[in-house]
């Protein structure tokens, strides 16, 4: 298991994108709307690891209500598993309350599923794994 990437939800992405390219000296190399979280997204490469920007494209999405209740900045912290399934198996039995019952369709071709902040210290915790 390893930091994937970290997820960044922000108002205007447009405006996060020049601001993200400017900070990290490097082009957003993907973009990509996830109808199914109502989700437009931005990545960026940052050595090992990646950093996702979260819009939203409706405002009764996840994003929209996140930025509206918390503000703009960290939604989440993804890491990439070998078998999403068995993870999600082992952490219920660990006690940890999973919000998906089964994986769905992510960002950058993977499947995802997310623990809730409340087991995690407050951080949101998204489980992802290529698909082939």
């Amino acid at each position: 298991m390893y930091i994937e990437h970290i997820g960044i939800a922000v108002k205007n992405l447009e405006e996060a994108v020049k601001t993200y390219e400017k900070l990290l000296n490097t082009k957003c190399y993907k973009r990509e709307v996830v109808e199914s979280q109502k989700a437009d997204t931005a990545f960026f490469r940052t050595g090992e690891s990646k950093v996702e920007l979260l819009g939203a494209t409706e405002p009764d999405s996840v994003i929209a209500k996140y930025i509206d209740n918390k503000g703009e900045g960290m939604h989440h912290v993804a890491f990439e598993v070998d078998d999403i399934h068995a993870e999600l198996k082992r952490l219920r039995r660990e006690g940890f309350t999973v919000l998906n019952e089964e994986p769905t369709h992510g960002a950058d071709n993977k499947l995802v599923a997310f623990i809730h902040p409340k087991d995690n210290h407050g951080v949101l915790i998204e489980l992802c794994q290529s698909r082939s």
